[in-house]
C-alpha cells in the first residue's frame, strides 16, 4: 500500500491510503460534504466491516472525476455513514481486511 495526494474538484487531499487490491473505494458522509462532492445515490446494499457490522451505505457516487499527481481518473465510490473503522494492523506487509456487499 502507498500514501498519495489526491486532487478532487479545487481540493487537495494529503496522506491518501492507496490499496492497489482494493475492489472498492469509499468515503465517509462528512468528507463528501466537506469536499463539495455531489449527492450519492440511493443504493440497495449494505456493507459488513472488519467488525461484522452490517452498515447501511449512504449511496453512490458515480464517476467522480478526481486526480493522482496530475493523472485524472474516473472512480465510483461508495458513502459511508460518518463511522470510525478499525484497522487490523499498520504493518503494510500484511492484507487488509475484506468488505463484504450484501444486497437487503
Amino acid at each position: 500500500m502507498a500514501i498519495i495526494q489526491v486532487q478532487v474538484g479545487k481540493n487537495t487531499i494529503g496522506d491518501v491510503l492507496l490499496d492497489g487490491t482494493s475492489k472498492v473505494n469509499i468515503i465517509i458522509e462528512q468528507l463528501k460534504v466537506k469536499l463539495g462532492l455531489p449527492k450519492p445515490k440511493p443504493t440497495p446494499y449494505n456493507l459488513r466491516i472488519v467488525t461484522q457490522t452490517i452498515t447501511k451505505l449512504v449511496g453512490l457516487i458515480k464517476n467522480l472525476k478526481m486526480y493522482v499527481h496530475g493523472i485524472p481518473y474516473i472512480a465510483t465510490f461508495i458513502v459511508l455513514q460518518n463511522i470510525v473503522i478499525p484497522c487490523c494492523s499498520v504493518d503494510h506487509g500484511s492484507r487488509m481486511p475484506k468488505w463484504h456487499m450484501t444486497k437487503v
